[in-house]
């Protein structure tokens, strides 16, 4: 049986990491080059990461399933990255950084690898401005920062609306200038879909070439898995359709173990659902709720007016306006986390609140922030992000309040990893959105970019060093061995028993399925009873999905439906395990909220006696229960509470 070693090190928290490092191996520019590394994923964790690498001296080999690896799904982050730099003198610090992390997470994540986190959040600003990110600047020259949600000081660097686009093109152009030298050979259009464990050890990748359909094997003596996370297991979320979790699933069909599945977030601030035919959702930044009011109308007969479309938000009087953001949480008001503002919402339009024709959406408004700062102010701050949702509503956020309304959006579970960000799988890493480690039961805003460049920057650059160390006399990885003989096999035969069902329905269609599962039962509010009928639900569409499924076009050349049916079917099983990490979990925390666990007021309620643990669950083989193992979370420097933004 796995045995999970967390190997956080000895010593006062703010020492582990600096101390770490000087404990552990160094391989030397010389040897370098005789490693070959693999990163599957090119957003900003793989890319930061295989960029860091080459220029390490490593050889490095990058995959991405998209045309190009400036393509990646990182690119749609908007808001901005968090850093402890206190340029706001606003009384800032790692410590504080580290403590609303852990906070947020509502006390579900590691002390070691959050304090280590907050660290290097300042290195990767200073990395970022030498790449030539255009963060926003104040008149003197400074950078500029502002607040998001679940905390009390401006600590968000940002570009405009487009944070994540400007870093991913930092890190792309740092990926192209090892690509030019001969340090990164570049793989797009190239998905994972197993990976090869030879004595023990991590070795290599089988992939399909999605242009020509063909089978590629690819060796090396490290894998680094940066993939993003699970989120379209729901099918509409905020990621893009080609999001998937694919290459962690393989991961856990190979051994690593996969831990706190159910920890799934739910952003607050999204373009309401529109038709029924809809394939993916869109996020309003979080960074809005600087200055945007989160409300819905007092009167329930206001409610129904806005519904049927007699009125409009204008129409309704200010002292009939609910701020219930500023009403229930006076100290954070809109600025509360994620969580906390997306059940709130939920709550008012299941009361029968909601403002849209479907009930299902509340307003954030900006008409009181454009008349203490001025229209130029807001366009200069939040311009782009207007235009979108205009251009997607046909709605003016300058003379009308946005619609917003909960969606899923990031997915805190992943991968285990342990301190040097390895799986239980010797020379297999996780990194970013991929793992688990860094965010707890929720999120911050702004802490997504920020743990995948920490990550690629400034982690794994020195732990797989301690690896690799022992690596030196390795040869290069052949190929031909049996289990990369063994592993293109079962990839082929994978691929053309769903090639061969000859169903009737459509890939999309059991997606459907599955995501109205999720959402229904595993979703923003969960109950015993509906997390049992969920996983007998998605046992059945498993059986439907194998005796129905129909994928048209040619098996051998490029396929589009091929590729989402492999996906869709890693998306079934992972879902049954969201649902079985829900129903084992019997607490509310963070993202995950069990309906039978909540305070007198409403709010998620912690088991700290039975539950601050770390789920981390190991596949048995097919059609068997996985089994689960508890890592033991131990809080020295931070005291367990009820999380209080009031």
């Amino acid at each position: 049986m796995t045995v999970l070693n967390s190997k956080i090190p000895a010593g006062p928290l703010a020492e582990k990491w600096s101390s770490h490092k000087a404990a552990i191996k160094v391989v030397s520019p010389a040897n370098k080059r005789k490693l070959d590394i693999i990163v599957v994923g090119t957003g900003l964790a793989g890319g930061s990461a295989a960029a860091s690498m080459a220029e390490m001296g490593y050889n490095v080999k990058a995959f991405c399933y998209q045309d190009s690896g400036r393509r990646a799904h990182s690119i749609a982050a908007q808001g901005g990255i968090n850093a402890a730099k206190n340029y706001q003198n606003d009384n800032d610090s790692v410590h504080r950084l580290f403590y609303d992390t852990i906070k947020g997470g509502d006390y579900r994540a590691r002390e070691a690898n959050v304090h280590r986190l907050a660290e290097v959040s300042g290195d990767i600003i200073d990395q970022c401005v030498a790449q030539g990110v255009p963060f926003a600047r104040e008149y003197g020259g400074t950078l500029s920062n502002r607040s998001f949600g679940g905390v009390l000081v401006s600590r968000t660097f940002y570009a405009r609306g487009q944070t994540g686009q400007q870093l991913l093109l930092g890190c792309y152009a740092s990926m192209n200038r090892m690509i030019g030298q001969g340090k990164i050979e570049m793989h797009e259009r190239n998905e994972l879909l197993d990976i090869v464990i030879i004595e023990g050890k991590a070795r290599g990748i089988i992939t399909r070439n999605l242009v020509t359909g063909e089978i590629e094997r690819h060796g090396a003596h490290a894998v680094v898995i940066a993939t993003g996370g699970y989120g379209n297991v729901f099918f509409l979320s905020t990621n893009a359709m080609g999001c998937n979790g694919g290459a962690a699933w393989q991961a856990y069909k190979n051994g690593a173990c996969f831990a706190n599945p159910c920890y799934v977030q739910i952003h607050p601030t999204c373009i309401p659902i529109h038709g029924e035919q809809q394939s993916k959702l869109t996020l309003m930044s979080e960074s809005l709720r600087n200055d945007g009011r989160v409300w819905t109308p007092k009167k329930k007969e206001d409610a129904v007016k806005l519904q049927k479309g007699q009125i409009t938000a204008n129409d309704i009087a200010e002292e009939d306006r609910d701020f219930y953001l500023e009403r229930r949480y006076p100290s954070y008001g809109n600025l509360v986390p994620r969580d906390v503002a997306s059940r709130a919402a939920k709550e008012r339009c299941d009361e029968g609140f909601g403002v849209n024709e479907t009930g299902k959406a509340v307003y954030l408004d900006f008409k009181y922030s454009i008349e203490r700062l001025g229209k130029d102010v807001i366009e200069a701050r939040y311009g782009n992000l207007f235009q979108m949702y205009e251009k997607i509503t046909d709605q003016n956020p300058y003379e009308l309040p946005m619609q917003i309304y909960p969606a899923i959006h990031y997915t805190m579970g992943g991968v285990w990893v342990d301190y040097n960000l390895m799986t239980n799988i010797p020379g297999l890493y996780a990194i970013g959105e991929a793992n688990f480690s860094d965010h707890g039961a929720n999120r911050l805003g702004a802490s997504a970019l920020m743990q995948g460049l920490a990550d690629g920057y400034f982690v794994l650059p020195y732990t797989i060093g301690d690896y690799l160390a022992d690596e030196i006399q390795v040869p290069r990885i052949d190929v031909n061995h049996q289990e990369f003989v063994k592993k293109e096999k079962a990839v082929t035969d994978r691929m053309t028993r769903l090639y061969n069902i000859k169903g009737s329905k459509s890939v999309d269609s059991f997606h459907k399925r599955l995501g109205n599962i999720m959402w229904e039962y595993v979703g923003m509010a969960r109950n015993e009873d509906g997390l049992k009928l969920a996983i007998k639900e998605i046992q059945k569409l498993r059986e439907d999905f194998y005796k129905d499924l129909r994928i048209t076009g040619d098996y051998n050349a490029m396929n589009i439906e091929l590729e989402k049916a492999g996906r869709v079917e890693d998306f079934i099983d992972l879902g049954e395990l969201m649902a079985r990490d829900a129903l084992d979990r019997k607490e509310s925390c963070g993202g995950h909220y069990r309906e039978e666990s909540t305070t007198e007021d409403g709010e998620a309620k912690r088991n700290d006696e039975n539950f601050a643990y770390v789920s981390a669950w190991e596949f048995q083989g097919e059609g068997k229960d996985p089994i689960l193992h508890k890592e033991e979370l131990v809080f020295e420097n931070v005291k367990l509470t009820q999380r209080s933004y009031k």
